[in-house]
């Protein structure tokens, strides 16, 4: 009996043969954030648009979790708009190993 499936590897994105999976993954994570502060904050593709400087058909994109031709730098600028904070991390891979990108997201504290 054969298996009708692959193990992933835990990103899609690599088991989908792309040339930067981490990349991609991180600006899937990214997407994903930017949607969910549209979607609670209630705006239009027209406002959000103004709001962060891009054009409605990006923010079309953005809020059907679509690929987009824009940069990390541009979607942290975008959180960075909605009122997040965005904290970029360095610090040594393990040794002898590639370095790796990664996306965590925090929920605000909840303010009694």
């Amino acid at each position: 009996m054969t298996k009708g499936y692959e193990k992933s590897s835990g990103n899609v994105f690599a088991d989908l043969g792309f040339k930067a999976p981490e990349q991609e993954l991180l600006k899937a994570r990214l997407t994903l954030q930017i949607f969910k502060l549209l979607k609670e904050q209630g705006r239009t593709q027209a406002e959000a648009a103004k709001l962060l400087g891009a054009t409605q058909p990006q923010v079309s994109a953005l809020m059907n979790c679509k690929p987009i031709s824009v940069s990390v730098g541009r979607l942290m600028e975008f959180l960075t708009i909605l009122g997040q904070d965005v904290e970029v991390t360095v610090k040594p891979a393990a040794p002898r190993a590639p370095g790796h990108m990664s996306v965590v997201v925090r929920d605000a504290p909840h303010v009694q």
